[in-house]
């Protein structure tokens, strides 16, 4: 059991009979009553956000994750095949459960599988990746670095806003946060 004074963001936790990870927290004193803490929740088996208010003090259960790092071998009938590095079992998980997910991973690429028990929660991705520019508008002379963005559309599919000076092959570094154009790569 932990106490909500020690929430931390990433903290996964169990309420409700389910697998939560702490996004926010917020210690609230007010003039008048008790303390609080404001949190807001992401359910790791359904992917939905909840905000929930616990009182000072209150004790929660801290959930035993685990993560498995695991390479991305191929799609296979609406499932997607991971192998362990280690032991090289083959493990499959279906499209829906990682469909966030699947546009910034490539075949080969090493992701951490998050794992309850033997319960698969889905896939913890880099906080950048390396994805190619598949197609995007053609550079327009005298188009500056700082002048503004065009939506580009990467090799899995994911569209970014780009600058102008991205080109069609070039390799761009992507926020896994919220799909984001970091930097050429």
């Amino acid at each position: 059991m932990i106490s909500v004074n020690d929430f931390k963001t990433g903290l996964t936790i169990e309420v409700d009979g389910g697998i939560w990870r702490v996004i926010e927290f917020q210690h609230v004193k007010p003039g008048k009553g008790a303390a609080f803490v404001r949190s807001k929740l992401k359910n790791l088996r359904t992917g939905g956000v909840q905000e929930k208010t616990f009182r000072a003090g209150e004790k929660v259960a801290k959930a035993q994750i685990s993560n498995r790092k695991m390479q991305y071998l191929y799609e296979s009938a609406g499932s997607h095949v991971f192998m362990d590095l280690e032991t090289y079992e083959q493990i499959e998980i279906p499209e829906e459960q990682i469909k966030d997910e699947l546009k910034y991973i490539l075949e080969n690429m090493e992701v951490n599988i998050i794992m309850y028990d033997a319960e698969i929660l889905g896939l913890e991705l880099p906080n950048t990746v390396i994805l190619e520019v598949a197609e995007t508008d053609p550079n327009i002379k005298g188009d500056t670095s700082s002048g503004g963005t065009k939506p580009a559309i990467m090799e899995t599919g994911l569209t970014v806003n780009v600058p102008f000076f991205v080109n069609q092959g070039d390799k761009l570094i992507v926020n896994t946060g919220d799909g984001s154009y970091v930097s050429r790569a």
